[in-house]
C-alpha cells in the first residue's frame, strides 16, 4: 500500500476514535525507514523524535521524556534488549510502553530477556493496523 494511503488510514482512524497524541521515541539505525515511520506518526498528531543509534536514545529520553519507545533490536553500538533495559532504568517520569521492532520473525528470536523489557515485539516491515491497536490500547490507560 502506498504511504499516501497509510497516511489517509491514519488520519481517518484517528479522526473517528480521537487518539490522544503520545511523545514517541523511534530508535533505528535505517533513517529513511525512522523519518519514514516518524512522518506517518505525525501526521496522527503524535509528538515523533528519531535517534539513530543506543547512545543518541539515551539522551534524548533524557531530554524529551517520552511515553513510548519503538526500539529496532540490531543498533550499531548496543543491542535493542539493553536498550531497552536501560531505558527501563532510567528516571523517567512513568513507565514507559516500550516496542521491539526487528526484521526477524519474534519465534526464532525472542527470549526470556526480550520479555521482560519488551510490552510488544512487532516485526518489520511494520503493520501500521497493529501499531495503532497498541497505541491505541497504551492511550487508553493514560
Amino acid at each position: 500500500m502506498p504511504v499516501a494511503a497509510y497516511c489517509a488510514l491514519f488520519q481517518a482512524s484517528r479522526e473517528e476514535i480521537h487518539l490522544t497524541a503520545l511523545n514517541i521515541l523511534i530508535v533505528d539505525d535505517n533513517r529513511e525507514a525512522a523519518e519514514l515511520f516518524q512522518e506517518l506518526l505525525e501526521m496522527q498528531g503524535h509528538a515523533v523524535r528519531v535517534a539513530f543509534d543506543g547512545a543518541q536514545a539515551l539522551a534524548e529520553a533524557g531530554q524529551s521524556q517520552p511515553g513510548v519507545f519503538l526500539v529496532d533490536l540490531t543498533l550499531p553500538d548496543i543491542h535493542g534488549v539493553e536498550l531497552a533495559r536501560q531505558l527501563r532504568d532510567a528516571a523517567l517520569p512513568a513507565k514507559p510502553l516500550i516496542v521491539a521492532v526487528s526484521g526477524h520473525a519474534q519465534a526464532s528470536t525472542s527470549s526470556e530477556g526480550e520479555a521482560e523489557v519488551f510490552d510488544h515485539y512487532l516485526q518489520k516491515p511494520v503493520n501500521f493496523d497493529k501499531l495503532e491497536r497498541i497505541l491505541n490500547d497504551h492511550a487508553a490507560t493514560l
